[in-house]
C-alpha cells in the first residue's frame, strides 16, 4: 500500500501550482449552503505505521473466503486457481498495460487477446468472441442489443425469473428508455417450462435469454428450445457457466446464436464481487455487430505472424453514429487469466473440475437435508449448485450461526425472491473437501 505525506508544505505548494490561494477557492462553485459547516469525523493524522495497522484492523472485519469454509455462488466461486495463472498475469508487461485502442498497441497484448478468443471459441463452439466484456452482467444486455439490432425487433426480449436477478436488472435499466418491454416467465419448479415459452413467443420478440445452468444450479430443458427460438425469428441468448462446459454441452451446440457469461470462475479470484470479466461469443454472421475488442490474425509486409485490433470501424472511437455499443474498455488482465487457466486446465482438467464440482454438490445437498429442518426446494438436475429450503423459515438466522463457525453456508434468497425467503442457495466447488462439506451440515442449527 503506497503512502505519502500531506503536510501543509505540500499543499501550499499544490495550491501554487494550480493558481489557487487556500483550499476554500476549489469549493467555489458548491453553495456554501451545501457545504459542511464543522470538521470530518475522522482520526486525527497518522504516521505510516499507525495508518498500516489501522488498515490491517479493518481489514480483518471482512469475511473472507480464504479464512473461511466458502460455500457462496450466485456468479461469484471460490475455485482453484493455479499458480501459473498468477506467475504468467503479473508480469510487467502485462500487468501494467491497459485497454488497446491505438493501432500500435503491442503485439504480446493483442497475441493474447487472440488467444483468449481462440480459447473462447472452443469452449463455447462459437464462431467468433470479443476480447471481453466488463462483467456477466453487461454481457447479458450487450447480446440482448445485438438481438435488437440483427433483427430489427425493438418490443420484446423473453427471460425467466431463473436468470440472474441482477442481470434481469441490468436488462430492464438498459430497456427502460428504448420503448422494449422484458417478458420474464415464471419458473415456478425452478427452471422453465417450453410450453410457457411457446405461449409468450411472437413476431415481436427480439430475443429469448436461458440461463444454463440457471441461477438456482438447475439445468434447463434447453433441447429444441433453439429450434422453436429461431421459427419465431427471433435469437437465443445463453448464458452459462464455463467451468459447466466440461461437462454439458457447448452452447455452439444447442443451437444458440449469442453466448455470455461470468468469467470471474476461470483464473480469477472472488475479490469481495469484482472487478470481473464478461465472456461474449455469437455466430460469424453477427461478428460485425459484436461489441468491444476483436483482436485477429494476419502475416506482416515479410510475411510473419502478427496480430491486430479488426473491424475497428463499428466502433465507437472511429465511427460514434454506427457505434455497436458504448463500451469504452475491456477486461484484458482478467481476460488473459482466463486463457491462462483454460490452457493450463485443458479439456481433461475442466471436465475433472466440473465433475468434482457436481459430485460433491450433490453429496452436500444429501448431507445438509439429513436434517428434518431442511429440504431440497427443486427437484430439478443440478450442476455446483442448489437451493434449500428451511423448513422454520429462519434463514438469516441459520446463516449467521453458520458464519459463527466459519462457514459461509450460501446466500439467502429472499432479497431477490419474495416467494423464496425461507430458502438460500448452497454453491460448492472443487476446492471443497468431503470434511468442509461436513462441517457445513454441521454448522447449520437444527
Amino acid at each position: 500500500m503506497p503512502y505519502f505525506l500531506n503536510n501543509q508544505e505540500d499543499q501550499q505548494a499544490m495550491l501554487a501550482a494550480i493558481g489557487a490561494t487556500s483550499i476554500d477557492d476549489l469549493l467555489e462553485s458548491i453553495p456554501d449552503s451545501m457545504r459542511l459547516k464543522r470538521p470530518l469525523d475522522m482520526r486525527p493524522p497518522m504516521s505510516e505505521l499507525e495508518l498500516t495497522q489501522h488498515m490491517e484492523q479493518l481489514a480483518q472485519r471482512n469475511a473472507q473466503g480464504t479464512k473461511h469454509r466458502c460455500f457462496l455462488g450466485g456468479g461469484s466461486y471460490d475455485h482453484f486457481i493455479p499458480s501459473v495463472v498468477d506467475a504468467i498475469a503479473t508480469r510487467a508487461e502485462f500487468y501494467t498495460s491497459y485497454t488497446p485502442y491505438q493501432p500500435e498497441v503491442s503485439q504480446g497484448n493483442l497475441q493474447a487477446m487472440f488467444e483468449y478468443q481462440t480459447l473462447i471459441c472452443q469452449l463455447t463452439g462459437m464462431d467468433v468472441s470479443n476480447a471481453s466484456l466488463y462483467d456477466g452482467g453487461s454481457a447479458t444486455i450487450e447480446a440482448v442489443l445485438l438481438s435488437m439490432s440483427v433483427t430489427r425487433r425493438h418490443r420484446k426480449v423473453i427471460t425467466t425469473t431463473s436468470l440472474h436477478p441482477e442481470y434481469r436488472q441490468v436488462i430492464q435499466t438498459y430497456l427502460a428508455n428504448l420503448d422494449a418491454e422484458l417478458v420474464t416467465i415464471p419458473t415456478a419448479g425452478g427452471r422453465l417450462e417450453p410450453s410457457a415459452l411457446s405461449a409468450e413467443l411472437d413476431d415481436q420478440v427480439a430475443c429469448v435469454l436461458i440461463q444454463h445452468p440457471n441461477f438456482f444450479g438447475n439445468l434447463e430443458p434447453v433441447d429444441g428450445i433453439a429450434e422453436q427460438v429461431h421459427q419465431a425469428g427471433a435469437l437465443l441468448v445463453s448464458v452459462f457457466d464455463p467451468i459447466s462446459l466440461g461437462i454439458l454441452r457447448r452452447p455452439g451446440d444447442l443451437g444458440v446464436d449469442v453466448a455470455v457469461a461470468e468469467g470471474q470462475s476461470l483464473g480469477n479470484p472472488m475479490q469481495f464481487g469484482g472487478p470481473y470479466l464478461g465472456i461474449m461469443a455469437c455466430r460469424e454472421r453477427f461478428v460485425r455487430r459484436l461489441p468491444g475488442r476483436i483482436a485477429g490474425q494476419t502475416v506482416d509486409r515479410r510475411g510473419r505472424r502478427c496480430w491486430v485490433l479488426t473491424l475497428q470501424t463499428r466502433e465507437q472511437h472511429i465511427r460514434r453514429d454506427k457505434a455497436t455499443s458504448n463500451i469504452c474498455t475491456n477486461q484484458g488482465l482478467f481476460a488473459l487469466r482466463a486463457a491462462i487457466y483454460l490452457s493450463w486446465m485443458g479439456p481433461h482438467g475442466l471436465q475433472e473440475t466440473a465433475t468434482l464440482c457436481t459430485q460433491k454438490a450433490h453429496y452436500a445437498a444429501q448431507r445438509i437435508t439429513e436434517r428434518d429442518r431442511y429440504n431440497l426446494k427443486f427437484a430439478a438436475p443440478m450442476f455446483k449448485e442448489f437451493v434449500i429450503q428451511d423448513k422454520q423459515g429462519q434463514v438469516e438466522q441459520a446463516l449467521k450461526k453458520a458464519h459463527a463457525g466459519g462457514c459461509l453456508a450460501g446466500i439467502a434468497l429472499g432479497r431477490w425472491y419474495p416467494e423464496l425467503k425461507d430458502c438460500f442457495l448452497v454453491a460448492v466447488t472443487e476446492k471443497r473437501t468431503l470434511e468442509e462439506i461436513d462441517q457445513l451440515a454441521d454448522c447449520l442449527p437444527d
